[in-house]
């Protein structure tokens, strides 16, 4: 073991001001690092203009008239279930950037700093939470220009406010991802395994009235339908408690498992 390594401090040893001064200068390194690859936003910006021109235009029309509304009716539908799958299609941007970190040595020169070893997993995860926002805020720009009607501006901050917890959340699963896993592609494609059924597995994009029984039992219990129908009502109007608290429910009982398996396995990766 080396001098430098031995005498890095301890995370209980730092006061709170410290861990708060070392987490805020390693959210200004990231945001950096992305002023210098801006290429690294690219899935932030056009992912929501690819997903709402694909499924407005494509499936909207026959989804639309199904739920009676026609495309029109359909643009109300998706978008806001659109928010939630942003919270997680993102999300698993925290492991791969965590995975590459590795791989590059940055946390070779992190473990040499006397800086707290969580400040570096919040800092990641507060600049991830900021690219879902980005994201979102384009989103929304494009689901106006294809026809959405924002009639309830405290409901759509509420549904993002909502949609950040739950993605806040599942980072944690994803930096555990990115510190077991061995490179960003095996990040990634544990990332796809466990997105895919998920998003398709939910209301997102079409009520699940239609499913079958047995899938449907499993949107009931799908975080990505809790969040997408809360978002939905808070949004355009409908039911709201039951999505906000299952949302909740699942953001807190996913930090309390695995915040401290992330934080475990990194302290000693490192």
């Amino acid at each position: 073991m080396s001098t430098v390594t031995r005498h890095a401090p301890v995370d209980a040893q730092i006061p709170l001001r410290g861990h708060l001064r070392h987490t805020g200068a390693l959210i200004r390194r990231n945001l950096l690092w992305i002023r210098q690859d801006p290429e690294s936003m690219f899935d932030a910006l056009l992912m929501p203009v690819a997903f709402t021109l694909l499924f407005v235009y494509v499936f909207g029309g026959s989804i639309g008239k199904a739920l009676g509304g026609g495309q029109d009716g359909y643009v109300q539908y998706v978008i806001p279930g659109m928010i939630a799958m942003m919270s997680m299609t993102l999300s698993q941007g925290v492991g791969t950037g965590f995975s590459q970190d590795f791989n590059s040595g940055v946390m070779d020169r992190f473990r040499s700093l006397p800086i707290g070893r969580g400040s570096v997993l919040f800092a990641k995860i507060a600049v991830e939470l900021a690219r879902m926002l980005f994201a979102t805020t384009v989103l929304m720009v494009v689901a106006v220009l294809v026809g959405f009607r924002i009639t309830n501006w405290p409901g759509l901050f509420a549904a993002v406010g909502l949609s950040a917890v739950f993605a806040s959340s599942i980072m944690w699963v994803f930096l555990t991802l990115g510190v077991t896993l061995k490179n960003a592609q095996s990040v990634q494609a544990m990332g796809f395994l466990v997105l895919f059924p998920l998003q398709f597995g939910s209301s997102i994009f079409a009520p699940t009235a239609s499913m079958p029984g047995w899938l449907q039992a499993f949107t009931d219990y799908n975080p990505l339908s809790a969040l997408a129908d809360a978002a939905r009502g808070l949004m355009v109007g409908g039911p709201v408690a039951h999505g906000l608290w299952v949302t909740l429910g699942w953001s807190v009982a996913l930090t309390a498992v695995m915040a401290p398996v992330a934080i475990r396995v990194y302290r000693t990766r490192t």
